[in-house]
């Protein structure tokens, strides 16, 4: 998944590491320190006084298959180098038997082993080497394999020559004269090969799915292996005493502790592979300055001559070795700068800079992979929208709006289930990767998000549009996404806070809804699109005061398309904005005109619905004031329309809208009663026209709940000074029973349905009397 989920994997490693359960004395490590420190005690008593020699061999036969078993049952898990580990240390103890063997059948004596004994301790000790280069670690270059040959070359070089110089002067002082001693040579010299070969290993390569801090103990097992072979001529003159006794007792207590943090850190999680740390190799050096120890103490035997050559052949080694040693460091550290800035490089390009959270790129490659798993699994994408993230933008700052936004990824991600992936994708847009039932956690995400935020010292409430697309197989990632955005979408489309989930129908509609955007397009420029005007009358006497603007579309192809068709894809677009902006210039010309043509009998107010969209736009109190100028129409004569909800929020909307009122235009409040209906609206919105919703008219002579509501508006708009115009009138049984309760302006089909500018030059008075002829 590249760098950043390298990372992810990284501090999930660590997070495992630090969950590895604390350590215990278990009844294994118990019986396994009990019996060392009885072979302990019994070869402290051997060094003071003679023993009897089977004693020393008894723990034996319980450390080995102790160790042994513990070691195969850390193996579980897919680990099989602990196997590798269980079948060493039982070829080991198989060593320690032949040994045993050699010294009770007379076939050897004292601390000398045959060929045989000798044979399957190193066969335990290979098996063992083999386990450590099975391990899976880090990747190696050709050349890096050079490298590594050479460092262990250099050090089995070193063991052989200490092993030269040390014992085989001394092995015939040490055994009577009869041993060679190439058998416990060689076993010095494999354990301490294994012991070293254990630490450069760790050092030099990942651990793999082996617990680190077991692996060190496992090294130790090869310094006390190469600690027996290094007391064997010490001990001859002590034949009842082998180093075994105590060693081999030793190394199966530190298996056995190895194999328990093994077992502990599976429990804590599996443990992850990592990258070694790139750390330099100090190996082949101290080899170089031990082997140089070793030629300077040989020396000192000889003449002068050869005194001064070996002190200036060392000394140049040391010069050399110290030069390269700086030159290596100094080359580690810049790679390790490399690699810094590499990882911080590559997380930037995987990452939003603001949230942390992954982006776009991740999401895409994550869902790639989902997509391309056989089974194919259960899961979904959901895209997360905060609805009027813009006003608080504007109206708090960007400081306040990068604040939401880091604790919304905040609160979207506690909400993420095992396995999910959060992302940002830009803006005020989240984006979910969900497997399983995706359902819950949409919930919660949202229930989670309407709680106040504290954002920079302000508390916010935030709501957010969701929609979900379940994959199915054949899909891409960029299908899945299309489809969550349609579904989001629909969700906008059906108010704030709404979650929905994609069906084929809503392709359909998308489909539908681009093709109209796109010809909508065409038509404001070839002249498709046209007014009409219902007429807004004085009641009782229904004389003519002012009309409403309402755009239509006459389709070359398709004939008349309603504004319930058109306008919602205009919104979706953005098409609203110079849609808007033409039914507005348009309104004010024709309203100039009639006043032109009819003076004192043209229409006094002609009414524009303004949208959200259009209010959201930063300057459009000003393009009101420039249509004004550029048509000549007074302002007072121009009424705009808005929904309550449009303004209700607050921010930018309101702010434009005064702005607007302050040109001195009318601000009409369009279908009161239906949205939020707060009376506090009323005095934060400079309305001076209130119009009552067609709901609420159309029961208003039944003399129920909704003529009560109609009858306490009408006084709220007499106390508040606010003209009321109720909306849908279609019968004059309405019209007089909303005249009777106070109301004295009115539009609907019984005064007038929406018609041409000529049609209005033309308009007879209805009053509420006169039933209404279509």
């Amino acid at each position: 998944m590249g760098d950043g989920v390298d990372m992810l994997r990284r501090a999930k490693t660590a997070e495992a590491a630090s969950a590895v359960p604390p350590w215990r004395l278990t009844r294994t490590l118990a019986a396994a320190l009990g019996l060392l420190i009885v072979a302990a005690i019994w070869f402290t008593v051997g060094l003071l006084h003679p023993t009897p020699p089977v004693l020393g061999w008894l723990p034996l036969l319980v450390t080995v298959p102790l160790a042994g078993v513990t070691s195969w049952q850390a193996a579980k898990n897919g680990r099989a180098f602990w196997r590798y580990i269980s079948v060493g240390i039982v070829l080991v103890g198989l060593g320690a038997a032949a040994n045993a063997y050699d010294y009770f059948s007379g076939t050897e004596q004292g601390q000398r082993i045959s060929g045989m004994t000798a044979t399957v301790y190193t066969s335990g000790l290979v098996v063992m080497l083999l386990g450590l280069l099975l391990i899976p670690g880090a990747r190696r270059t050709r050349i890096e394999w050079a490298r590594f040959g050479l460092d262990i070359a250099t050090v089995i070089v070193t063991v052989l020559a200490f092993s030269w110089h040390v014992f085989y002067p001394r092995w015939e002082s040490w055994l009577g004269g009869t041993v060679t001693g190439s058998a416990a040579g060689l076993t010095v010299v494999a354990a301490g090969f294994i012991c070293v070969f254990a630490f450069i290993k760790v050092a030099f390569t990942g651990t793999g799915p082996i617990d680190r801090r077991a692996l060190h103990l496992l090294a130790l097992t090869g310094a006390l292996g190469a600690g027996g072979g290094a007391l064997a001529p010490p001990l001859a003159s002590r034949p009842y005493l082998n180093s075994g006794h105590v060693l081999l007792p030793g190394t199966c207590l530190l298996v056995c502790l190895a194999a328990d943090r093994q077992r502990r850190a599976t429990r804590a999680g599996d443990v992850l592979p990592r990258p070694a740390p790139r750390r330099l190799s100090l190996m082949p050096y101290a080899a170089v300055l031990a082997t140089g120890a070793l030629l300077m103490f040989s020396a000192a035997t000889h003449d002068a001559d050869l005194v001064v050559t070996a002190a200036a052949s060392v000394t140049v080694t040391l010069l050399v070795a110290a030069r390269q040693l700086i030159a290596l460091r100094d080359n580690a550290l810049l790679l390790d700068n490399l690699d810094a800035r590499g990882r911080e490089l590559a997380h930037q390009a995987t990452h939003d800079a603001l949230t942390g959270l992954p982006n776009r790129t991740v999401l895409i490659r994550e869902i790639a992979d989902a997509l391309a798993q056989q089974p194919f699994p259960a899961f979904s994408v959901a895209l997360v929208d905060l609805d009027d993230f813009k006003e608080i933008n504007d109206d708090l700052g960007h400081a306040v709006g990068d604040a939401l936004l880091i604790a919304v990824a905040e609160r979207i991600t506690a909400q993420l289930p095992a396995g999910g992936t959060a992302v940002r994708l830009g803006g005020d847009e989240y984006a979910l990767l969900l497997r399983g039932d995706s359902t819950s956690t949409l919930t919660a995400v949202a229930t989670h998000l309407r709680r106040p935020v504290r954002a920079d010292g302000h508390e916010l409430v935030v709501e957010a549009s969701i929609g979900l697309a379940q994959a199915r197989p054949g899909d891409t990632a960029q299908e899945l996404l299309r489809r969550a955005d349609v579904a989001m979408y629909e969700a906008k489309g059906r108010g704030k806070g709404r979650q929905v989930v994609h069906d084929m129908a809503m392709d359909q509609r998308t489909a539908e809804q681009a093709r109209l955007s796109a010809e909508l397009r065409a038509a404001l420029d070839t002249g498709q699109l046209h007014l009409l005007y219902q007429p807004i009358v004085e009641m009782p006497h229904g004389e003519l005061y002012g009309v409403e603007a309402l755009v239509r579309w006459a389709h070359p192809e398709r004939g008349p398309i309603g504004p319930a068709l058109f306008i919602p894809a205009a919104e979706r677009t953005g098409l609203i904005v110079p849609l808007g902006m033409w039914i507005l210039e348009e309104a004010c010309r024709q309203a100039v005109r009639w006043r032109d043509e009819l003076g004192d009998a043209a229409p006094r107010t002609v009414t524009v619905n303004v949208s959200a969209r259009q209010l959201r736009e930063a300057g459009f109190a000003d393009e009101v004031a420039t249509v004004l100028r550029r048509t000549g129409l007074p302002a007072q004569v121009l009424t705009v329309e808005v929904t309550e909800t449009t303004v209700f929020d607050g921010g930018t909307a309101l702010e434009e809208l005064r702005a607007v009122a302050a040109l001195g235009v009318t601000i009409a409040l369009d279908d009161f009663g239906t949205g939020h209906s707060s009376l506090g609206l009323l005095r934060s919105c400079p309305a001076d026209i209130l119009k009552i919703d067609k709901s609420f008219v159309d029961d208003v002579t039944d003399g129920g709940q909704q003529a009560v509501v109609v009858a306490a508006l009408i006084r709220i708009c007499d106390g508040m000074r606010l003209r009321a115009v109720a909306e849908g009138v279609e019968t004059a049984e309405q019209a007089a029973e909303l005249h009777r309760l106070g109301y004295r302006f009115a539009q609907g089909y019984h005064f007038g349905r929406p018609m041409s500018a000529a049609a209005i030059a033309t308009y007879r008075p209805l009053s509420v009397e006169r039933p209404f002829a279509a």
